[in-house]
């Protein structure tokens, strides 16, 4: 027997997919050879490998039908939404694992070495896609390839696609006894000092088979990552107005900035106004972050000039030695800068005022539907914010 864990994507069939989703929802192979215009032994034989692929069976035979088992009930709904993401009948998995490659690796060349696949190979599956589709997926820059537009659209439902299958798998494992499978999380700043660190060391001391990839970066540099499927889930400083209607935000808890700068600053001692703190220079994010999004705000509302800020920056390690270093000043929860406020190399030089503070929480996609482990870990991510 196979161990699903151990199976690719790749391993399918598409057709074989299609037809177990149209024999679970018409409940007869006769019935779905009709549907999807395939040969009722050609039908047969694909369940029986599809079953093998898998390790179990995912219909009970009886004499007024085919009845989808426990593992068609979990797989169905992953294989026609990743079919709906598809969108076309006469995309193969090969064409599929192709185009991701190529976008992934950026030449042909570099997709053969990532996959295995011969060259040759990957260029006829993406002009066979091409053709199938009726759209112009990849052209030429110099010596290069390029996805077109319809290209990085075709990809990214290509990707939500593989996504739906991997976490169908997944769940198939945990129905045998083996839960695995992997959770990918956008780290943004705030979330890798306290939250993050605290729920993944709980959640992997009851799951310790699963695997949880860590992908640290700026809103910016996750939100595409988390359309594409790349990444589940995305954790820090929530966004207002909302990225999209794709994207769905859920607060986890309210973090309260306040002014931080080096323990001997000339304001450390005086509990400074803000216009008093005005007259440094800062340190701060770029504009459209919800950080320099409400440092604006604090000063505007009060009518107080912005003070300079010479150096934008995100980066907590950098901003601390730019403080260390010199009379600047920033904005960070000291959750972001405990241990060096416990070493005595910073201070807090102010509060700010109450009204401005941050929503940190968790970004996903709208129509993401996580699996049960992945649930388990949001749910235990939920108990740690409110513990905290």
């Amino acid at each position: 027997m196979l161990i699903v864990r151990e199976m690719e994507i790749w391993n399918f069939n598409l057709r074989h997919l299609r037809a177990a989703v149209s024999i679970g929802r018409l409940g007869s192979i006769s019935a779905a050879a009709q549907a999807i215009h395939i040969s009722q032994p050609a039908i047969t034989q694909g369940i029986v490998k599809l079953e093998a692929q898998l390790g179990q069976p995912l219909f009970e035979r009886r004499t007024d039908g085919m009845i989808p088992t426990d593992a068609g009930h979990l797989l169905f709904p992953r294989i026609e939404a990743a079919l709906a993401q598809i969108a076309s009948p006469r995309v193969t998995m090969t064409q599929l694992r192709a185009l991701i490659a190529l976008a992934s690796a950026g030449s042909y060349a570099e997709a053969s070495a990532a996959t295995g696949l011969a060259q040759p190979s990957l260029h006829r599956a993406v002009g066979d896609l091409s053709v199938a589709l009726k759209r112009k997926l990849v052209e030429r820059r110099g010596k290069g390839v390029a996805l077109t537009e319809q290209g990085r659209r075709t990809v990214r439902r290509f990707r939500l696609a593989g996504a739906e299958l991997d976490a169908g798998l997944s769940e198939l494992s945990a129905l045998l006894g083996r839960e695995t499978g992997k959770i990918t999380i956008g780290a943004m700043p705030l979330s890798r000092a306290r939250i993050l660190p605290a729920a993944v060391a709980a959640f992997h001391r009851t799951h310790p088979d699963v695997s949880i990839n860590i992908v640290e970066g700026a809103f910016h540099e996750l939100i595409e990552p988390l359309r594409d499927g790349d990444i589940d889930l995305m954790i820090g400083a929530l966004r207002d107005p909302s990225p999209g209607p794709d994207i769905t935000q859920q607060p986890l808890f309210e973090d309260r900035p306040v002014v931080i700068g080096r323990k001997d600053h000339p304001a450390a001692d005086n509990e400074p106004s803000l216009e008093a703190l005005a007259r440094y220079p800062w340190t701060i994010p770029a504009s459209g972050t919800p950080l320099r999004d409400g440092w604006t705000k604090m000063f505007d509302a009060r009518s107080i000039p912005l003070p300079e800020v010479p150096i934008e920056c995100g980066s907590v390690i950098t901003i601390r030695q730019i403080l260390i270093e010199s009379d600047f000043l920033t904005l960070l929860s000291p959750d972001q800068v405990a241990v060096e406020l416990e070493a005595g190399w910073l201070t807090k030089i102010a509060e700010i005022p109450k009204e401005f503070i941050r929503n940190i929480g968790m970004t996903t996609r709208t129509d993401w539907r996580p699996t049960a482990m992945q649930a388990k870990f949001i749910t235990l991510l939920e108990a740690v914010s409110k513990s905290d």
